[in-house]
């Protein structure tokens, strides 16, 4: 899953992202509505988390323009601003979501993961595949019942391969769902992970590759 985290309060915004990185999900980071829209302009966000009172452009108008945009993207606001009228205000912009600030992590991260959810054709909360069960909402992973202990990117890249339901999924879009805008990667930084990945999965093989095209998650459902 893909998040964007628009704040313009930096330590804030570092906290949010490094707790969201910590749970399997790919961050990127802006800092004011104009950096916003260029970042959703460029990238293919699952979630939009944004604060309302932004620099640049009053985060009102990045919500307006993400729903006149007919984005996929769902929209959680946060405020400073606890009362009822700057909730109605926010959600009649077209926002997904609220929360006031200050508000607890985990909080934060369930309104994410369920919004994420919404993002993305209906599935399970435990996506199941070749003796494999993904738990999304705990972020868990088990083959066969056993406990697979996965990094936060190969815990990403099997839940893009699970979702795509024996689909072929190629490097690229691994990449743009799993890694951040930001990180010096390259193509090796999938082939690695999948490698560790696969390791971890055990005997039978179950990640196929398929030459020129990508990876795909095979055996029955």
């Amino acid at each position: 899953m893909r998040v964007l985290v628009v704040e313009d309060e930096e330590f804030l915004a570092e906290m949010i992202a490094e707790g969201l990185r910590r749970d399997a999900l790919a961050v990127d980071v802006a800092h004011d509505g104009l950096q916003a829209l260029e970042r959703l302009r460029l990238g293919d966000y699952d979630v939009l988390v944004l604060d309302r009172d932004l620099p640049g452009l009053h985060g009102d108008e990045v919500c307006r323009r993400v729903v006149e945009a007919r984005l996929l993207t769902r929209v959680l606001m946060l405020t400073a601003a606890d009362s009822v009228r700057e909730r109605v205000e926010g959600l009649g912009l077209g926002a997904d979501d609220y929360l006031s600030k200050p508000f607890a992590y985990e909080e934060l991260l369930a309104r994410v993961l369920a919004l994420g959810r919404r993002a993305r054709p209906a599935l399970p909360p435990v996506i199941e595949r070749a003796g494999i069960a993904l738990d999304t909402a705990r972020r868990q992973a088990f083959r066969d019942g056993r406990y697979l202990a996965l990094s936060r990117k190969e815990f990403g890249v099997l839940e893009v391969l699970m979702r795509a339901e024996g689909a072929v999924v190629s490097g690229d879009d691994l990449i743009e769902q799993v890694w951040e805008e930001n990180t010096s990667y390259r193509t090796n930084a999938v082939r690695v992970t999948l490698s560790k990945l696969r390791t971890k999965l055990g005997e039978p093989p179950v990640i196929d590759t398929v030459p020129g095209h990508g990876y795909r998650i095979g055996g029955a459902a």
